[in-house]
């Protein structure tokens, strides 16, 4: 299964809104959020590299040069929707969760390591237990940012999200 033009829309819709509530929550201007460079992919269009069977979303790390004349350069995130993984959990799921709050979890979580890992906030190639805390502190910000959002079923997928229950293994 993989998104079509509907399903797309619907996630461009949720990394618009958690671009916004991020940048509420970071306190950053429009232009500081676009700074941290990012971009969403689909399955159709990840190379073999990029797909996983463990994860709705993951994060790629790219390095770019900058153009001449301008300082050196810096890292590209890409974020890698499973389409397959989350369409099949919006299937088995039913009527509890939908797509639309399920796709704007992911787009926060994913948003939140990209500021990290900008910041410097955390350590992109962070391995074991290191990588585990790294997580659990993306997901309670997730939480925090997703706490007042205009969707009612986030508090079950965040549930699911918790280190309790995973939505991915139900």
């Amino acid at each position: 299964m993989r998104f079509q033009h509907h399903h797309i829309e619907i996630a461009s819709r949720a990394f618009s809104l958690a671009e916004s509530l991020i940048g509420k929550r970071f306190r950053l201007r429009w232009e500081e959020l676009r700074r941290h460079h990012y971009d969403v992919k689909t399955l159709a269009q990840l190379s073999e590299a990029e797909r996983t069977h463990h994860a709705f979303a993951h994060l790629c790390r790219y390095q770019y040069e900058a153009h001449p004349g301008t300082t050196a350069g810096s890292h590209f995130y890409r974020v890698c929707l499973q389409d397959d993984r989350i369409l099949e959990a919006v299937r088995r799921a039913g009527t509890s969760i939908n797509l639309a709050s399920l796709l704007l979890y992911i787009a926060t979580h994913e948003l939140v390591h990209v500021i990290r890992f900008d910041r410097a906030g955390a350590d992109f190639n962070a391995c074991g237990e290191e990588r585990d805390r790294e997580e659990e502190r993306v997901h309670a910000i997730t939480n925090e940012i997703l706490m007042y959002a205009p969707c009612g079923d986030l508090k079950i997928i965040r549930d699911y999200f918790s280190p309790r229950y995973h939505l991915m293994n139900a």
